[in-house]
């Protein structure tokens, strides 16, 4: 089965958003990678007086996490799929998020502009088709010094990894997704993380679009070398302006 691109991916998220926490509630340490990964900013006085954007939010869960590790910060979060927002917007949250439905191509069309002070972004660079232009976005819309911080599968690139990826998917993930008629979407994941970058690879992208200091820190459980988080930065020289 090829990837799910563009519309055609936009409707399967859609067509999941119904159940698509119950599918993430049974990943054992799935929110509490979120939580470690959004703690990763370094965020300090609990964000306050902070400017975020949650790229990617999907049903809210790293919007949560954000949350978590910066109670005081004002959080944007975008995606790209009305239905997955709409259950992200249902949930209950502070007055300083809100929530915006754009594409991550899309941004300055639906009014998201900088500077931020960081950027989240989880399980999203394997979907867009253009990761490159999207990280030159995501830098462009940072304060200079700004952070960003991305929460995503990406295999170390050891087949011990990528035998369990595949194990996982083909004999638990595909198979339930497949009850609720969700089955395409959870084949586009397996694939998608199997032909995405790894995550040295996905480090080197961060690099040559602009940003400094990036680091790949290991996520725990049974998703160690499976998924990973990226940290880095804008240097004073970047970045969007005030």
């Amino acid at each position: 089965m090829p990837l799910l691109r563009d519309t055609d991916l936009t409707a399967a998220f859609e067509h999941a958003a119904a159940s698509y926490d119950l599918m993430v509630a049974g990943n054992p340490g799935y929110h509490g990678q979120l939580r470690r990964s959004a703690r990763r900013l370094g965020l300090r006085d609990g964000g306050r007086g902070a400017r975020l954007l949650d790229l990617g939010c999907g049903t809210g869960a790293s919007t949560r996490a954000l949350l978590t590790a910066a109670p005081y910060a004002g959080i944007t979060a975008v995606d790209a799929s009305a239905g997955m927002l709409a259950k992200a917007a249902a949930k209950t949250w502070p007055p300083a998020v809100s929530f915006v439905h754009a594409t991550a191509e899309g941004l300055a069309g639906a009014g998201v502009t900088g500077p931020y002070d960081a950027v989240f972004a989880s399980y999203l660079f394997r979907n867009v088709t253009d990761p490159d232009a999207v990280l030159r976005r995501v830098r462009d819309l940072l304060a200079p010094r700004g952070r960003v911080v991305v929460h995503e599968y990406a295999l170390s690139g050891r087949p011990a990894h990528r035998a369990l990826w595949t194990a996982v998917c083909r004999g638990l993930l595909v198979p339930v997704a497949r009850c609720s008629g969700d089955g395409p979407l959870y084949e586009h994941l397996w694939r998608s993380v199997v032909d995405f970058d790894t995550a040295g690879a996905f480090a080197a992208r961060m690099t040559h679009a602009g940003f400094a200091g990036v680091r790949v820190l290991p996520l725990p459980g049974w998703q160690t070398g499976i998924a990973h988080t990226f940290v880095a930065h804008l240097p004073v020289s970047g970045g969007a302006t005030r």
